[in-house]
């Protein structure tokens, strides 16, 4: 099977862009929509990966970034690659890194060539090009790739996001050229920032390069909750519909079902996991802060519609007791709660869509889930 045909899409509701897809990998299905666990480091915080199997996640992301810098490419190439080396069977999705040398970086210079960086680690430099992103991420034998692209905060003024996009483009161009390996899908990350203009431009650039899929980039950078909005109506607007849409970095549940509706497949972001060290849980309410005084003598799950092994154990007063005694227990559960609950959400999604009610489902549960923290 050509990499050509590696995305069917399956199914699409009349009513709003919302689909139903599979993506075949080189380490199996995606069904989409879908969310990736963050596992920045080679491991998602906290979580191990048969806890991530249990809790049904199908896809993991990890980051070229930090695993390039530490434990280093000898290391993962030496120990068989980067699936053998975290004992995760399943399919990977690795970024390039560039947003972390934009935002991370001590020090860095950009020129068309690539990025000198000063690693925020040990203040070594590094200097990378699109081809050696790709290079690195063959090594780690990805399923899904990401070229190295220039990611501007927002806000940026015009003159430069329009640099940075045609550098992105003229980076995707030689990235294309540079990959070997067949079996790994490469996607095309589209910039632009938030002008319309050049969003258009870099739509229809990158997608005459002939990706395996598209990511919408530049997304998640500071930008109102609206401005990202009309961005990915505009990018699900044009992108092919034969193709995956990879929105980066986003988000909450609501940011999700939002996107979902306008025909965006795959998702990732930190916030389950981040969220969860810092004791706050999403239920099918709301968000509610265990760690808060009020759980003290509450003897209700964290969530009692959901099916986790914190939930199906644990009340909220035993939780909220290990992170005030600082015991690692409490993080790991709320951690490995959130990420049930965002699997779970994704489930009932393709659920939904499958059976033409997601607009009803997103009524529901967003009538449901409050986004005020208790």
């Amino acid at each position: 099977m050509g990499n050509k045909d590696r995305f069917s899409l399956l199914h699409k509701e009349d009513k709003c862009g919302a689909r139903l897809g599979r993506l075949e990998t080189a380490h199996g299905v995606i069904q989409t929509p879908a969310f990736m666990p963050v596992g920045t480091q080679g491991t998602v915080k906290a979580i191990s990966p048969r806890e991530l199997e249990e809790c049904g996640a199908e896809v993991i992301l990890s980051n070229a970034y930090h695993v390039f810098l530490r434990p280093g490419l000898e290391i993962i190439q030496k120990m068989g690659g980067l699936h053998k080396f975290m004992s995760w069977k399943k399919p990977i999705l690795t970024d390039s890194g560039g947003y972390q040398v934009f935002s991370l970086a001590l020090l860095r210079k950009v020129s068309d060539e690539g990025v000198e960086f000063q690693s925020h680690i040990d203040g070594f430099k590094h200097f990378l090009t699109p081809e050696s992103v790709i290079e690195i991420q063959e090594v780690f034998g990805s399923d899904i790739m990401m070229p190295l692209d220039e990611c501007v905060h927002y806000p940026c003024a015009k003159d430069y996001a329009k640099v940075a996009m045609e550098r992105t483009i003229g980076w995707a161009k030689r990235s294309i050229t540079h990959k070997k390996e067949n079996s790994q899908l490469l996607f095309g990350i589209v910039q632009g920032a938030t002008y319309e203009d050049l969003r258009k431009e870099s739509i229809s650039q990158t997608v005459e390069l002939g990706f395996d899929g598209f990511s919408i980039g530049g997304v998640s950078v500071g930008e109102p909750d609206a401005l990202r909005k009309e961005v990915v109506d505009l990018a699900t607007g044009l992108l092919p519909k034969d193709k995956p849409r990879y929105l980066m970095g986003v988000g909450t549940p609501e940011d999700i079902i939002e996107a979902v509706e306008k025909g965006v497949d795959l998702f990732d972001c930190v916030i389950p996991t981040r969220y969860g060290r810092n004791g706050t849980a999403f239920t099918s309410e709301g968000k509610i802060t265990v760690r808060n005084a009020a759980f003290s003598l509450d003897p209700l799950p964290i969530d009692k519609n959901c099916d986790c092994y914190a939930c199906k154990n644990f009340s909220r007063a035993y939780i909220r007791h290990l992170f005030n005694t600082e015991e690692i227990l409490g993080l790991r559960l709320v951690s490995l709660h959130n990420i049930y609950f965002y699997l779970e959400l994704m489930r009932k999604i393709r659920e939904a869509i499958r059976s033409n009610r997601f607009i009803e489902f997103k009524k529901e549960f967003l009538s449901n889930y409050k986004s005020s923290v208790s």
